[in-house]
């Protein structure tokens, strides 16, 4: 069966570096946006939307149009941490279909690393409004997703060991990638015996810290049909916020319950449909809840389903971030939804590596998670499809 789409994904890119020393913010932007420009045989003059975060330098979309000689018609600078840019994927649909845009180019760029950035969270959003509640107390991101985990395991009986699981998996990823940062394989053992960061997670169920960026190029149906069949259909998209409501939280699941439900209906797919999934893992307790929230197992049974090689490519019934994920291979700017959308539309197309590359994948799943699962967070999931789907 041939599905329609209202926009299609024609072009990807991912910038090598992973400590960018010798290069501005600006640069990064603008040397993915060359790349995923050239990727989908286009160039920036054909260019009429611009899609990007709160992280853009200067007047985000304004400032960055300007630097890189973009003529707009239509420019987005939603904020939700790292899932903005699953987000901007349905924006940038959204946009073309209702005839605002024919060619959306979304960029992602930061060096966190190279400015010295220790761990996660760490830069100045400026005084938000629940700052006198929670500065006090002393909150950074690994001991709110530590709380979370604890909490999981507290209700569901989940282990470090099942925790540990989406790591092997993760690594068994990017060793086959030249440009992970961590190649080695590791083992269940040597995730519970790395030292103990935020109770229960260690330091191997954390990801890494990263430069470096990407780039997106999404068309209209129309500029797909001449420029090829690579390109990826966009099926459907949700998104979703979740905060502490007023102290009334359950910190076991997460905006995936809201955004990934949406997306399926729109595609009118089921996850039992997905051939391949990436998710946001910033942490292993992210995935585990992103895959329960999503579907693809009950809640509470997270721990069951990660076990055993489930999320390995070739072993697994569903394989999750074959490129290393933010777990192994990258995190930039601390915003790892980009990456996640990117390794999609390889798996789609069939340019993963061949170790790691899905048999006959033509439905491919993206979610993205912003903000923290302790706390505040955006969620935005998006359902992709090869030329077949």
């Amino acid at each position: 069966m041939s599905r329609s789409s209202k926009a299609y994904i024609a072009g990807i890119y991912e910038h090598p570096t992973r400590k960018a020393l010798d290069k501005t913010i600006p640069q990064l932007h603008a040397e993915v946006a060359l790349g995923a420009l050239q990727d989908a045989g286009l160039t920036k003059d054909d260019v009429d939307g611009y899609f990007c975060d709160g992280d853009a330098p200067g007047l985000g979309g304004a400032s960055m149009a300007e630097y890189m000689g973009l003529d707009l018609t239509y420019t987005d600078t939603t904020e939700t941490g790292g899932s903005s840019y699953v987000l901007h994927v349905g924006h940038a649909m959204q946009a073309i279909a209702a005839g605002k845009c024919s060619v959306a180019l979304v960029t992602l760029a930061g060096r966190p690393r190279a400015e010295g950035l220790a761990t996660l969270g760490a830069r100045n959003r400026g005084e938000v409004p629940e700052l006198g509640f929670e500065l006090p107390y002393g909150p950074v991101i690994t001991n709110m997703y530590g709380m979370a985990a604890m909490r999981h395991m507290h209700e569901y009986g989940t282990t470090s060991e099942q925790l540990a699981w989406i790591k092997v998996a993760a690594s068994h990823h990017a060793q086959h990638n030249e440009h992970a940062m961590l190649r080695d394989v590791v083992t269940v053992e040597d995730v519970v015996n790395s030292p103990m960061i935020a109770d229960p997670l260690h330091r191997l169920d954390c990801c890494v810290i990263s430069d470096g960026g990407g780039a997106l190029v999404i068309v209209s149906p129309e500029v797909a049909k001449s420029i090829g069949d690579r390109c990826v259909k966009i099926l459907g998209q949700g998104e979703a916020i979740k905060h502490l409501n007023a102290g009334k939280v359950d910190l076991t699941y997460t905006g995936a319950v809201k955004s990934g439900p949406i997306a399926f209906e729109e595609a009118n797919l089921t996850p039992a449909d997905m051939d391949y999934a990436s998710i946001y893992d910033s942490f292993t307790i992210t995935v585990l809840e992103t895959i329960e929230d999503l579907g693809f197992c009950a809640k509470g049974e997270g721990g069951k389903f990660v076990s055993d090689g489930n999320l390995i490519s070739g072993t697994g019934k569903l394989p999750f971030n074959t490129d290393g994920g933010g777990l192994c291979n990258n995190h930039p700017s601390n915003r790892g939804g980009m990456t996640k959308v990117i390794e999609a539309v390889r798996q789609l197309r069939g340019e993963a590596h061949p170790k790691v590359q899905v048999p006959d994948c033509t439905l491919a799943l993206a979610h993205g998670t912003g903000g923290s699962i302790g706390t505040r967070m955006g969620s935005a999931t998006v359902i992709l499809g090869s030329n077949d789907a």
